[in-house]
């Protein structure tokens, strides 16, 4: 144990605390886009349910990416009310589980995109094959294995973090327990823990993203091969939503866990386009690059006007 430190059971969440003027817009601005983030994965969850047109491995996926409302719930709440709040105090327990379903929820969503790009591939550069290979079933089957891969792996980090006791100052300098901030508060040597923590997350990161990289190198190559420009395009077109969400997500994630231990920056401030930003993009691009999509909505409407006649 550190020397002269005693073990505690309560953290605090530093937050936004530093910035004591900024605290009230940054609520109204946080809770605008969390209110958006949650009534567009919904509408995703809501059009692909009600639908049948939207029945579909890829669009099942979509669904499954949707989970972002649940990704979104573990933090952003927390995060609104320590705005508000005098005390932005949270239990070890309640760190614990927050760090887990985070991780979880977020491993999950890197699994699931990397799916969306196998499906995109097959779809593309195996279409005879595809109706076979990618079943609703099958996607049924893959999108209950990443929700299994990204939980055991966040319950390995989890119990790696709090297996020891931690000790004061209870300081976490950053609104949500995120792992690197709670780590060094361990009252053990937490060099080797964050180390490991950090090489399985930086992996996972990595390792998911070559995955689609690759994908759609195989996807370049075969659509570079239609003779047509109007098949280029078309074929393009059911890329586009999916390769933006995958800059996006995964360049804001690389900012927050490939950040050097030993540069500067505010690490709050540098967690929130990936944390707020990112869930709040997502269902928004889907759904307004997505004809299937656009044109459910307009069904959904239409039946709703008819109904009020």
């Amino acid at each position: 144990m550190k020397p002269n430190q005693t073990a505690l059971w309560e953290f605090i969440l530093v937050g936004f605390s530093t910035y004591p003027h900024l605290q009230s817009f940054l609520f109204v601005l946080f809770f605008c886009l969390y209110l958006l983030t949650l009534t567009g994965n919904l509408a995703i969850l809501g059009l692909t349910w009600v639908d049948r047109c939207l029945h579909t491995p890829m669009y099942l996926f979509l669904s499954a990416l949707s989970s972002e409302t649940c990704y979104t719930l573990t933090i952003i709440p927390k995060m609104l009310v320590d705005l508000l709040a005098q005390s932005r105090s949270i239990s070890v327990t309640g760190c614990g589980l927050q760090m887990c379903f985070f991780l979880g929820l977020g491993g999950t969503n890197c699994i699931i995109l990397t799916l969306m790009g196998y499906d995109r591939f097959l779809a593309i550069c195996k279409p005879l094959q595809y109706p076979l290979l990618m079943t609703n079933a099958g996607c049924g089957q893959l999108v209950a294995s990443a929700w299994a891969g990204g939980f055991s792996i966040s319950l390995f980090e989890t119990a790696l973090i709090f297996r020891g006791e931690f000790c004061s100052p209870n300081l976490i300098k950053h609104f949500f327990c995120h792992m690197r901030a709670v780590v060094r508060l361990s009252c053990v040597d937490s060099d080797l823990t964050e180390s490991i923590v950090t090489v399985m997350s930086v992996t996972g990161l990595l390792g998911t993203f070559l995955l689609i990289t690759l994908t759609y190198v195989f996807i370049l190559s075969s659509v570079l091969r239609i003779p047509s420009a109007q098949g280029k395009q078309k074929a393009f077109s059911t890329c586009a939503s999916h390769l933006t969400v995958v800059i996006i997500h995964f360049g804001f994630a690389s900012i927050v866990y490939l950040k050097p231990e030993t540069s500067r920056g505010d690490d709050t401030l540098i967690a929130v386009p990936y944390t707020v930003i990112t869930p709040f993009l997502s269902p928004l691009i889907f759904t307004l690059r997505n004809k299937d999509m656009k044109q459910a909505f307009r069904k959904v409407l239409g039946k709703s006007s008819s109904w009020d006649k």
